[in-house]
């Protein structure tokens, strides 16, 4: 019972606890707002803008009626605006129709609908809708349409077998090229998208098939006006299906963002004549990480007003270096508790790293390097003064600041960066430094003195390797819940008391397995030893 709650086994659960719950946060910002591993990663934002054009009727009143996307899982609806001077603007969200009124005009008008969308291309525009009851009724521009309609469709049969469905056959046929006499007989003089699009579903439903017309725009920037798209939607296999009226390819595209669909009209304008609407398209490139806010309030995620990204800019960009801290500290905790590396302080390598990515590695490394050594120098040449320890580490303070400030003048004036770089250094830390150097050269000799100051640069090198790396602060931000699974690490090597990396090869005779001649060449070693002691 007591190994049971032992300091090892409690810390052991608590750490188990915690990466259960950073895996679960890590998920929940991944899936719900967007979160992602790459700092690079970028969400695509395009801005779509209907252009309205038409001539008032004299004396009459205006309305506009405009069909705008649907809200759907396919895609996110950042903003939405509308640009009507003089109009009443209204939102119906049932129909997901804009309508905009007002009195008599006399001038051209120019309406314009803008809304920015984002997230999942590959599904924009995807709704679920019910079955439809019945096929719509047959309605052939002619009788002699009606009366051909069943000879196109036995061509279309036998032209195409291999097509399984009734709206592939039809388009490929009313299509190829170069057209059969029959089919080019059969189709009207006037051959736009909308007659083309009216005659296939006039054939499907002939079939009683039905389909319906669905209007939008490609997600492909445009750097002028054009009309809307338009295919055709197939009711077969249980759901809706998606036809390009040209090639026949099946499927709603990736970049196709879908305005209207069905009987009701993409734009209706009353009080009006020669009505017109095109279409602009243009794509801004965001970072993933500045959509994180809109894509919590999309999703009505109640946790993000209580996290750390809801805060101003200045207190992010703050936290974003102190969310880097912990994995800096368990770095150094591995250095010296499991590899056995000996540093001037404890967590002196960590902010030597710190000054390193401010100042950049080599200009900082060679500006600290001289900063030490012109310190140990003038702190030699005070050990004759006898000087007691609060003044003696003071008066190093003191020629470290010096020394940082005829670097720093230096390096402005010469444009040197290795010299500007010395501000950056934290002052009292390089003074400790300076200061432990010095005792240990008196104490200890030059060696080791030298030895640990190596030790410091060497553990300083490898914090700073992996906390310059923008993925790695980003992630420890971004995620930064695996603070808490590095704070029960921390703990748990706090109960480490096995053998250092570096003390294995002095120690590797008390932890090695004895065979027999091991054993008895240690006894005689042994009994040498005695014999000299003895002596």
């Amino acid at each position: 019972m007591k190994k049971f709650f032992s300091v090892r086994a409690i810390l052991s659960f608590f750490l188990f606890i915690s990466v259960a719950i950073a895996l679960f946060a890590t998920y929940y910002k991944i899936a719900v707002w967007g979160f992602s591993f790459n700092p690079k990663e970028r969400t695509d934002v395009w801005t779509i803008d209907a252009h309205i054009s038409f001539m008032p009727v004299a004396g009459e009143k205006i309305s506009v009626a405009l069909s705008t996307p649907r809200i759907s899982e396919g895609y996110k609806i950042l903003s939405e605006d509308v640009i009507a001077k003089g109009y009443k603007v209204e939102k119906d969200e049932a129909s997901s129709r804009v309508r905009m009124s007002s009195e008599p005009k006399k001038k051209k008008q120019d309406l314009y609908y803008r809304i920015m969308i984002y997230d999942n291309e590959d599904t924009k525009g995807k709704i679920r809708e019910a079955a439809p009851n019945i096929p719509q009724s047959v309605n052939f521009a002619d009788e002699q349409q009606a009366d051909m309609a069943s000879e196109i469709w036995e061509l279309a049969e036998s032209s195409f077998p291999d097509k399984p469905a009734l709206a592939e056959k039809i388009i490929l046929l009313l299509n190829e090229k170069p057209l059969n006499e029959q089919v080019d007989a059969f189709l009207p003089v006037k051959k736009s998208q909308r007659v083309m699009a009216d005659l296939i579903i006039n054939m499907l439903a002939y079939k009683g098939v039905t389909a319906r017309i669905i209007r939008g725009v490609r997600l492909k920037e445009r750097k002028k006006s054009t009309p809307a798209d338009l295919m055709i939607e197939v009711y077969e296999t249980e759901k809706w299906v998606v036809y390009n009226i040209e090639t026949a390819e099946m499927g709603i595209p990736e970049d196709f963002l879908a305005f209207q669909r069905g009987g009701v009209s993409l734009l209706d304008v009353i009080g009006g004549s020669g009505s017109k609407i095109d279409f602009s398209v243009i794509k801004a490139p965001t970072s993933a990480f500045k959509m994180v806010e809109r894509r919590a309030k999309y999703e009505n995620s109640r946790y993000f007003d209580f996290s750390i990204y809801n805060l101003p800019s200045l207190e992010q960009n703050t936290l974003k270096w102190l969310m880097i801290f912990p994995l800096g500290i368990l770095l150094v905790v591995l250095m010296r508790n499991v590899v056995g590396i000996q540093t001037m302080g404890t967590f002196t390598p960590m902010l030597i790293a710190m000054s390193l990515i401010k100042t950049g590695f080599i200009s900082g490394l060679l500006c600290y390097t001289l900063i030490i050594t012109l310190g140990l120098i003038l702190r030699s040449a005070t050990t004759k003064l006898n000087l007691l320890l609060v003044p003696r580490i003071s008066a190093v303070v003191i020629f470290v600041i010096l020394i940082m400030q005829v670097l720093t003048i230096i390096g402005y004036n010469f444009d040197i960066k290795i010299a500007a770089a010395a501000v950056f250094f934290p002052i009292i830390i390089t003074a400790w430094i300076i200061e432990r150097a010095s005792i240990t050269w008196e104490e200890e000799g030059m060696r080791n003195a030298l030895k640990q100051i190596i030790n410091t640069m060497a553990v300083g090198f490898v914090t700073y390797i992996v906390l310059s790396s923008n993925y790695i602060r980003h992630i420890m931000f971004a995620f930064n819940e695996w603070n808490l699974v590095i704070l029960f690490i921390v703990m748990l090597l706090g109960t480490y008391t096995g053998y250092r990396l570096t003390e294995l090869k002095r120690f590797s005779p008390l932890v090695e397995v004895k065979s027999p001649k091991t054993f008895e060449k240690t006894q005689k070693v042994s009994r040498k030893v005695a014999v000299k002691k003895g002596k």
